[in-house]
């Protein structure tokens, strides 16, 4: 089974690093006709941009810190002027900073929400908006987390905001699904990201072996890849994941409920 995107246009945010670096390739390989490369490094967006255009892929870049409530409809307003709309949507962006019950200021639960939940909620209310405008079918992903069935207690905030996104996710599939936009979510488990490493090895001062320990623990002995979960999104935004809508897709080496 091949999958396609051919033809589409779509937004990644976070897409300058990591899982939505990762899922932007992917989608520029299956042939998307339009990517904008979106986060808070000019420099990463212009790298990962000029990979995507050797491609054949038009691209467009655009900076923005999610935690600033302006920035979703800036970077919706650049892909409209870029491309002329947007077919598809990825919410991959995330912070992922440690808060749980002993340490959590309002000030993290509340940068958090901002970013993980809010920017997604206004970037697919602004897309499904397009859409409907149009009379246009699409799709959108979002990049969830396994931590929103309970989560570790450091991750306690963390944990809220993705909780949040996954009954947004649910609540747009139902509130679309006769327009033909369908809103899929992947509860992803533990991943080997770039924001992964820095977290372990410096900030949670586990040094440079943290991998090698980490891996070692998991049932299939080695932490998810970025390319793994890429795919897996790519598939939900195309047509060949048919009538699919509404469905949060666990993807971890754990099942819920198990334990």
């Amino acid at each position: 089974m091949k999958v396609e995107l051919t033809g589409k246009v779509l937004v990644v945010t976070g897409s300058t690093h990591g899982v939505g670096e990762a899922i932007a390739r992917q989608a520029a390989e299956s042939g998307a006709a339009g990517i904008l490369v979106t986060g808070r490094e000019a420099a990463a967006a212009e790298r990962v941009a000029a990979a995507l255009s050797g491609s054949g892929t038009e691209t467009a870049t655009f900076v923005a810190d999610l935690a600033d409530p302006d920035a979703p409809g800036c970077i919706f307003a650049k892909a409209k002027d870029s491309f002329g709309r947007v077919d598809l949507l990825v919410n991959a962006a995330a912070v992922t900073d440690r808060a749980g019950w002993p340490d959590a200021t309002v000030d993290e639960w509340d940068r958090q929400f901002a970013v993980n939940a809010r920017a997604p909620f206004l970037l697919m209310q602004r897309v499904i908006a397009d859409l409907l405008d149009r009379g246009a079918e699409g799709s959108i992903v979002n990049i969830l987390s396994i931590n929103a069935m309970c989560g570790a207690p450091d991750l306690a905030v963390y944990s809220a905001t993705k909780g949040a996104l996954a009954t947004l996710t649910r609540n747009a599939a139902e509130a679309h699904m006769a327009q033909g936009i369908r809103v899929n979510g992947i509860n992803l488990g533990w991943a080997e990201t770039p924001g992964e490493h820095r977290m372990q090895s410096e900030i949670l001062g586990k040094g440079p072996g943290w991998l090698a320990e980490a891996e070692a623990s998991q049932p299939l002995g080695r932490l998810i890849s970025t390319d793994e979960v890429a795919r897996m999104a790519v598939f939900l935004l195309s047509a060949e994941a048919g009538l699919l809508t509404g469905s949060l897709t666990d993807y971890g080496q754990f099942v819920v409920g198990s334990v």
